[in-house]
């Protein structure tokens, strides 16, 4: 069941709506604005409703403060080195937000925008229309999203479609924490991901080609770990991106779905089990998180986030690219899925 009430308005007056699923013991609320996930809850071990998303309890959070807490991110998710997009020969200056570098679609991406809505059944159906031009991406780009919450899953489908060839990259910002939103640290959150290896980045966190293996370094959690255990390790990538904050490159082709990570709390015994067919996730420990949440203050790693998309910068990068090309022909559909799936143990 979907229930639908009034969450707030933006600082201009416009209306937010919260669309609250509830499935029994399990609930999820996500906002039209941002296509934000403002909250999962979900039983612990002892049947107490626990809320393992990360978020505020008004608009005036979700407008000013960063972070991009529980968002849809696009037109496109992470980052492009320089904002440089280049299509067929035309190069496209796009807004640099993040360190010289594009990120998260710009100065005012998706996340900043409020979606037209439709309930269908048990579905929510998001909907925006991207003009050409906007943010300096060519082509109108027109986006679908659906949440389904049910049985203790959510999915997420992804739709679009654009009138000319533009790139497009979209995933959701969601900050878990199995412990509980309200308290404060992710290091005890164990973590296991299928994957062989990450993008090394440059100093600003751009991927500019290549891969690293994850045997033997701190980025290995073929065998499940604290998220905490080798944080501080001393290697130059994680020194780089102040804790973890890189691309996992999984192993599965583009548009195979399958099960990438699980990550479980001793404290709740809440398990979370994620599904995509896209080619990789990035995996974000909060390192940046400094902001009052629903709660409680979120400081440094409150939270994690576990992004499907497309590899970084992948349309500056061939070998990137043929692991799946954020590049869409007009006409194209874009289309992929993640799923969270929460179980106790």
């Amino acid at each position: 069941m979907i229930s639908t009430r009034i969450f707030g308005k933006t600082q201009d007056g416009r209306e937010v709506l919260a669309f609250t699923f509830t499935d029994g013991p399990y609930k999820a609320t996500v906002l039209n604005y941002g296509g934000i996930i403002q909250s999962i809850i979900v039983p612990d071990r002892n049947g107490n409703p626990v809320d393992v998303i990360l978020g505020y309890n008004d608009m005036a959070g979700y407008e000013n403060n960063g972070g991009y807490l529980g968002a849809l991110i696009g037109r496109f998710g992470n980052r492009i080195g320089e904002g440089k997009l280049t299509i067929d020969g035309t190069t496209y200056q796009l807004y640099c937000n993040d360190r010289g570098n594009h990120l998260h679609g710009g100065k005012i991406g998706f996340n900043k925008k409020i979606w037209s809505h439709e309930v269908v059944g048990d579905e929510l159906r998001l909907t925006l229309v991207s003009p050409d031009g906007e943010e300096n991406y060519p082509g109108t780009l027109t986006v679908r999203v659906t949440y389904i919450f049910e049985r203790g899953e959510l999915k997420i489908l992804y739709h679009a479609v654009s009138d000319k060839k533009t790139a497009v990259n979209l995933t959701n910002h969601a900050y878990f924490n199995l412990n509980g939103e309200a308290d404060g640290s992710i290091l005890d959150n164990e973590l296991w991901i299928d994957c062989d290896m990450i993008t090394p980045t440059n100093p600003t966190m751009i991927p500019v080609g290549g891969y690293k293996a994850v045997a033997g370094t701190p980025f290995d959690f073929n065998t499940p770990k604290p998220i905490g255990r080798d944080i501080e390790a001393d290697d130059i990538d994680l020194k780089q991106g102040g804790g973890y904050d890189h691309c996992h490159v999984l192993k599965n082709k583009c548009g195979q779905y399958v099960r990438y990570a699980v990550a479980k709390s001793a404290k709740t015994g809440i398990v979370m089990t994620c599904y995509t067919d896209m080619p990789a996730v990035q995996f974000y420990a909060g390192n940046g998180l400094h902001q009052q949440g629903k709660s409680i203050y979120y400081g440094k790693r409150a939270g994690f986030c576990l992004e499907t998309q497309a590899i970084p910068n992948n349309v500056n990068v061939p070998e990137y690219a043929e692991k799946g090309s954020s590049i869409i022909d007009a006409g194209q559909e874009y289309e992929f899925m993640a799923e969270y799936q929460f179980t106790v143990e």
